[in-house]
């Protein structure tokens, strides 16, 4: 092989391939436009293999030296490089795109809501008519504590708390993914779920209620509550997309509608479990803390969810 006529072939490549990192290094990828980021992939290849043929060859070690600082160089912006966008990604969704996919899809996260509210609604009118109604609801071991002890049951969580915080986190985020995958089923499940959920809460609410213990457990509840409740709405709200696309395809064949109604779920998801994760570790360490005054929770609780209806309102400039 004539070294001077291959180096000379090579050359224009080598300084082309210079001159595109230099462009990254100093004003980032985003700085290329899409046949120039080819282009550098292209270099970084070819170059490789001159390096090879170079080592092989024994063309010396100052171009060697060169040859290598290309390669380095260009590894390091074009893989490096491609996992900074991967987290920019990310940091974008988290910052405009998930609260932009909580407004696109607010009709299906109100149903879920309007489920809930009309199962309390339905637990607080039978619970107060029929006494009997509570015990097809609550577990008796709870209602015989309120009932027959005054006592509410959180004081169990002190002392263990890691345990019960990813006891927590683990069961409520199992409770939204059953409530999303509720969807393949037409939407009866998640139905289910959320009506069931309210049937609960209010339930529970009007037992502390008439054994005048309301305000230590709303204090309990309204901590993890304010990010707890709107996960699993959240959940209900990603379900009923599922549902939608099953029953209701309108203008799309049904797989296509399911792909579409399935992404704007999927979007709502990676919202809910960052949401479940916090309120089990409220729920776990702060809400059942006899030392936290109750007015503080209260407070605590309220201020949370003003910062998420924030969040959620926040739309791209």
């Amino acid at each position: 092989m004539n070294i001077q006529r291959w180096i000379a072939r090579r050359e224009p490549n080598w300084q082309r391939l210079g001159a595109l990192l230099k462009q990254v290094e100093t004003k980032g990828l985003k700085s290329l436009s899409a046949t120039e980021i080819r282009e550098l992939a292209s270099l970084y290849r070819s170059v490789t293999a001159d390096l090879a043929r170079a080592r092989t060859q024994q063309v010396g070690n100052t171009l060697i030296q060169s040859l290598q600082s290309l390669t380095t160089r260009s590894y390091t912006q074009i893989y490096q490089g491609s996992r900074r966008q991967e987290w920019q990604a990310v940091v974008e969704f988290y910052r405009w795109g998930l609260p932009s996919a909580i407004r696109q899809t607010f009709p299906y996260i109100a149903t879920a809501i309007a489920m809930f509210l009309l199962g309390a609604l339905v637990a607080w009118w039978y619970a107060w008519q029929d006494p009997t109604f509570m015990s097809l609801i609550v577990p008796e071991n709870l209602i015989t504590k309120v009932r027959d002890e005054h006592k509410l049951w959180m004081g169990s969580i002190v002392g263990i708390e890691p345990l019960a915080s990813s006891g927590i986190a683990i069961n409520n985020i199992t409770v939204s993914f059953a409530a999303i995958a509720g969807g393949i089923t037409a939407g009866v499940y998640t139905t289910y779920l959320m009506i069931f959920n309210g049937l609960l809460i209010g339930a529970v609410g009007t037992l502390v209620g008439q054994n005048n213990l309301a305000y230590p457990f709303w204090a309990f509840v309204f901590p993890h509550g304010s990010l707890e409740l709107p996960a699993i709405f959240f959940a209900g709200g990603a379900g009923l997309l599922i549902a939608r696309g099953i029953l209701f395809p309108g203008k799309y064949r049904r797989g296509d509608a399911l792909k579409f109604y399935g992404f704007q779920a999927v979007q709502l998801v990676f919202g809910i479990v960052p949401m479940l994760i916090i309120a089990g570790i409220i729920e776990g360490f702060f809400s059942p803390n006899p030392i936290v005054p109750d007015p503080f929770k209260y407070l605590f609780g309220l201020g949370l969810f003003v910062i998420l209806l924030m969040y959620c309102s926040r739309k791209h400039p």
